[in-house]
């Protein structure tokens, strides 16, 4: 009785985890890894070039603004194409704030690549590989991520509220990148 109360709050909180914005050109997959931690795979595309979606993913200095997550930067730091952020995250599955301290680049593929370097996750990995679609108009994004956090929740609750997560950051990520474009027709 109590867990069925637990998935009923959760879901509530969380948003249903089989509720999608099929209106949305994003095919999103999170798990629960049997080894431990929480990976997510997506494929989007974006209605923008390239050149404008990397410009807002490595935005940095602007980056908590393309998550619905309340985050805040406490130190951005860039050397030799490295950009070295300290990030405090506070979610509701999380008690307080949350550090995370990641390296990013991109690599000479074009692929934005970010890990972890410390704070309070014990893993965290993504990666972007962006590509040209509809001749260069739009873009075919692919992205990757795995983390492992240390909390008290389950990796199972984790995965749906990474899932909830997400889409809204593909949507913001999309907003963002029609705004860019409107101002650039004008």
């Amino acid at each position: 009785m109590l867990w069925r109360a637990l998935i009923l709050i959760c879901c509530f909180i969380l948003g249903w985890p089989g509720w999608s914005y099929a209106a949305e050109p994003i095919l999103l997959d999170v798990r629960a890894e049997p080894t431990g931690g929480v990976k997510a795979i997506a494929t989007v595309l974006f209605s923008a070039p390239v050149s404008v979606i990397q410009s807002i993913l490595t935005d940095y200095a602007h980056w908590p603004s393309l998550f619905d997550v309340r985050m805040r930067i406490a130190d951005l730091s860039v050397q030799d194409g490295v950009t070295r952020l300290d990030v405090r995250i506070a979610h509701a599955l999380l008690l307080g704030e949350r550090r995370l301290v990641t390296e990013s680049q991109t690599l000479p593929n074009g692929e934005l690549l970010s890990d972890l370097k410390g704070g309070d996750f014990t893993s965290y990995h993504r990666r972007w590989k962006l590509t040209p679609a509809e001749g260069e108009a739009q873009t075919h994004a692919e992205f990757e991520l795995f983390v492992e956090i240390e909390t008290m929740a389950p990796d199972w609750l984790v995965a749906m509220a990474m899932k909830r997560d997400l889409a809204a950051h593909f949507r913001i990520v999309q907003d963002r990148a029609l705004g860019q474009m409107q101002q650039l027709r004008r």
